[in-house]
């Protein structure tokens, strides 16, 4: 033993050493042992949220940082997303990171430091949205007067529904799609503008109505249990809703961010349903009033209008008087007509004389034969020129006739190359699926043949040459000193023979022929 150590470096104390790995799990374990779940107040800072869902981010203040990690699990159900900037609480347990020899928090819960640091959150996030445009009143839609269907996002499950129905029931009763939503907690904000979207997502004339109104609707509560209201999805979804929305949400002194994106806000989810419809018995009344009026109305009208009517009659002529003078003028001209008509006949008749006195049979012969003449020319036109374009069709059909044969030999041609290519091709792919399973053959030879160099590479012989040898005894192969000083006899193998030791036969021992047969499970018997 003393000699292994002579070249190497002496020991230069007894202080125990440790590998890098060791190192790091000895201080992983004191960091977890000493701070087992802690609470750490800072501010966040540096938030990254890569593909994987988990969530990394800074806690600091004014001297210090530690890095923060929550798994995707735990981020899911965080009741508030940190954002840098925000003072927080964070409850976790402090762990190593190895890999980059640094300490961290593992964050599974964070709670804001106070209702002062979410109000200046929101703030903040009020401000952000309202500079997008998303608050300003030119974008808010008037209500309808009376709408159809009335769409309510709220939980299926409170008393804020029952008040909506009950209200709507005795104001005026309309048919009233309800979309269940969480409206506290992790899925509050996510369901809500789902909710939002879906409703509007909802093609008119379908199997289910579309709303012509929603109401987003939920009972009072804390900053905190009000808090999906106020993120940024949600506002987002009030703000896009082609359909007039009313927020309801908490009491008429709570206030959250979706009260600003709607297109009405009402202090309480009672006075949403007011909102939302009329009183049906005041319209009724209203109507009977407006229907009195317009029957009294009609009945002056029309009295005054006959009052008028007669007033201006008593004022016009008499009819006979206005008729007299044209019934004297039409007696006039009726005794004049008999005596005109003869009188336009007979001038009639002198015209049609003066007419037909040049006229004679003659004439209406040489207008026939011209006629006659006229036509058998344009016969004759016509005949040549179809002559004329039946022979221009069959040269055309001729010259067709005398491309198509070389067309179809040339078409032949290239088919028959195309037979011959083939033909080739076929011809090499036969010879070489001929010469692949000798080819195949050849190749398994060689690496058979490599295996098998690698084997005697491998095997113990090649060992010995290199410097080893085998220590024998009539028990089989020593493996240690005890073994060695116990055996009665001992035979060393080297690469170029063997030696035997003690038991009165020191000597060379001549090689076997061939390699012992070697028993199942060992290195076979040396003698």
């Amino acid at each position: 033993m003393s000699d292994l150590f002579e070249d190497g470096p002496a020991p230069t104390g007894n202080s125990p050493e440790f590998t890098v790995s060791e190192l790091s799990g000895a201080v992983k374990r004191v960091i977890e042992g000493e701070f087992g779940l802690v609470r750490v107040r800072g501010e966040i800072g540096r938030v990254s949220r890569p593909a994987s869902g988990h969530m990394y981010f800074d806690l600091k203040d004014d001297r210090s940082v530690i890095a923060a990690i929550s798994w995707k699990g735990q981020v899911a159900k965080m009741q508030v997303r940190p954002e840098e900037g925000m003072e927080v609480v964070a409850t976790g347990r402090m762990t190593t990171f190895p890999g980059q020899s640094k300490y961290q928090l593992i964050v599974e819960d964070i709670a804001p430091a106070g209702a002062g640091a979410l109000m200046a959150m929101l703030e903040a996030r009020r401000k952000a949205l309202a500079a997008e445009g998303l608050f300003d009143a030119g974008r808010k839609r008037a209500l309808p007067y009376l709408p159809k269907v009335i769409g309510v996002v709220t939980s299926p499950s409170g008393a804020v529904i029952r008040d909506i129905l009950h209200r709507l029931r005795d104001r005026f009763p309309r048919h009233v799609l309800v979309w269940p939503v969480a409206v506290q907690g992790q899925a509050c904000a996510p369901e809500v503008a789902a909710a939002i979207r879906g409703f509007n997502a909802i093609a008119p004339g379908g199997a289910v109505p579309r709303p012509d109104l929603i109401i987003v609707a939920r009972g009072g509560g804390s900053l905190e249990d009000l808090w999906g209201f106020n993120e940024e999805i949600v506002v987002r979804a009030a703000a896009e809703s082609r359909i007039p929305l009313i927020s309801a949400v908490g009491h008429e002194t709570d206030t959250t961010l979706i009260d600003y994106a709607s297109d009405m806000r009402a202090p309480t989810p009672t006075a949403a349903a007011e909102m939302a419809v009329p009183v049906r018995m005041e319209l009724l009344a209203g109507l009977d009033g407006q229907g009195a009026r317009l029957s009294r109305a009609i009945v002056q009208t029309v009295g005054l209008r006959g009052q008028r009517l007669r007033d201006l009659g008593r004022a016009l002529p008499q009819l006979d008087r206005l008729t007299q003078a044209a019934a004297q003028r039409f007696d006039l001209w009726s005794g004049r007509l008999g005596g005109a008509l003869v009188l336009a006949t007979s001038a009639k008749r002198s015209a049609l004389d003066r007419a037909a006195g040049p006229m004679r049979p003659r004439l209406l012969l040489d207008l026939v034969a011209r006629s006659a003449d006229r036509l058998d020319e344009r016969g004759r036109a016509l005949t040549h020129a179809q002559t004329r374009r039946l022979e221009r069709a069959s040269e055309r059909l001729a010259l067709m006739s005398s491309r198509l044969a070389p067309a179809l030999g040339r078409a032949f041609a290239d088919a028959g190359r195309d037979i011959a290519r083939s033909r080739e091709k076929l011809a090499g792919l036969d010879a070489r699926l001929q010469s692949a399973p000798a080819l195949r053959l050849s190749d398994l030879g060689k690496r058979l043949d490599a295996l098998d160099r690698t084997r005697q590479t491998l095997g113990y012989a090649e060992t010995l040459r290199r410097g080893y040898a085998v220590v024998r005894s009539e028990s089989g192969v020593v493996t240690s000193k005890s073994a060695a000083e116990t055996a009665r006899g001992l035979e060393i193998e080297f690469h170029d023979g063997r030696f035997a030791l003690g038991a009165g036969k020191t000597g060379i021992v001549k090689a076997p022929a061939k390699e012992p047969k070697k028993e199942p499970g060992g290195q076979g018997s040396l003698f």
